[in-house]
């Protein structure tokens, strides 16, 4: 495994433990920012492993799924997480969608996404 792909690796993971300590301490929205980030990243080192290429400057989980090859392999409920956290990256940065996002990002709700979210990057893990 090349040092680009390890370094997109070890940010996914300070992303996913960054989302871990935003749920500790009861800031949901960065949570699921933090959680779009973790499967961010580790998509593109997915893409840099596959394609071999540096990965497109996006922060669309689902082209960088698509663009990857990897879209092919993900069951219907990986992609239901991709849908899920994709509008959570631009919508956390936007004041008028904040107080949205503030409203649907509970406790429950980020535990939900903390375990997806970890589950989708072990399992992108795993295929590196």
């Amino acid at each position: 495994m090349n040092d680009t792909v390890l370094y997109w690796i070890e940010i996914s993971d300070y992303d996913f433990e960054t989302a871990l300590a935003m749920q500790k301490t009861g800031r949901y929205l960065y949570v699921g920012f933090m959680c779009h980030q973790t499967i961010e990243k580790i998509l593109k080192g997915y893409y840099r492993s596959a394609i071999r290429e540096i990965p497109p400057y996006t922060h669309s989980l689902s082209r960088l799924a698509q663009e990857s090859g990897l879209i092919k392999e993900l069951n219907e409920e990986q992609l239901r997480i991709i849908d899920s956290l994709n509008p959570l990256n631009i919508a956390s940065r936007y004041p008028d969608y904040k107080k949205e996002l503030t409203d649907v990002l509970n406790k429950n709700r980020c535990k939900e996404l903390l375990k997806n979210t970890e589950d989708l990057r072990q399992w992108i893990k795993a295929k590196l």
